[in-house]
């Protein structure tokens, strides 16, 4: 039996994502803040508490881990939210769309035998990423840049992971996936302008259904792609995901 770890399962992608695969009859543990809010979609599932925001819980989390693990898959994240910092003293876009992915991956990653799938996002193309200044503390905060950044951080991340498990000889893919512009309630932190045109633009640019935005994330879990690959959607009626292009930088993907 295949079993799915998947972060940010309590609603949105991730729930539809969890409730497509164990329909397939996969195993799926869905990694929450707050369990008690959740209902487990029907099949082998089981819900556990993880907060991406704090490290100690991501910690916690990973030594609490026993047996295999197949994919892995980081779904969870925030979106333009106002600036904030975790616990650990982090801008709150990196925390908890990459600080908190990238221990959670490392910790498990001796129990991943198939892939690691990250979830990226079509605004990464609009990230720059700053190591000298993660926290925002040299710029002028912008909550869409600094989602974009952590969006080019999870590319980059998986570009390193994949370069760094063939080297290691280990049989594991690191990919990632982006849903396309789909209806999940993450942008409502948008206000002003940019909520305005959100709400004019939706009816044409997102997905009809939100299942569709899943089907990236699907096949990034299940096809047959190569290491490194970058899913997208098909087209805003499901169609068959396809590889996207994109930008990549050896360079920067080490030193993150």
């Amino acid at each position: 039996m295949t079993t799915y770890l998947i972060t940010g399962a309590g609603g949105g992608l991730g729930a539809i994502t969890a409730r497509e695969l164990a329909a397939t009859g996969a195993r799926v543990v869905l990694a929450v803040r707050d369990p008690a809010r959740v209902t487990p979609p029907p099949g082998d599932t089981e819900v556990r508490r993880l907060d991406l925001a704090d490290l100690a819980s991501v910690r916690e989390f990973a030594a609490g881990w026993s047996g295999g693990l197949d994919v892995l898959i980081n779904n969870a994240g925030v979106m333009a939210v106002p600036y904030g910092r975790t616990r650990d003293g982090f801008e709150t876009h990196m925390a908890v769309n990459h600080f908190g992915p990238f221990l959670l991956t490392n910790l498990l990653l001796p129990h991943v035998t198939g892939r690691v799938v990250t979830v990226s996002s079509n605004l990464a193309r609009l990230g720059k990423l700053r190591l000298d200044d993660l926290n925002w503390e040299r710029r002028r905060y912008s909550p869409a840049r600094a989602y974009g950044q952590s969006k080019l951080a999870n590319l980059l991340f998986t570009e390193e992971l994949q370069r760094r498990l063939t080297e290691a000889g280990r049989d594991v893919l690191a990919v990632a996936a982006h849903p396309g512009v789909a209806r999940t309630g993450l942008d409502r932190h948008y206000s002003g302008v940019r909520a305005f045109a959100l709400k004019a633009l939706y009816p044409v640019i997102a997905q009809k259904k939100a299942e569709y935005g899943a089907l990236p994330i699907l096949f990034a879990a299940t096809g047959d792609i190569p290491g490194d690959a970058y899913i997208g959607p098909g087209g805003r009626s499901g169609g068959r995901p396809r590889l996207e292009r994109r930008r990549t930088d050896p360079g920067a993907a080490r030193e993150l």
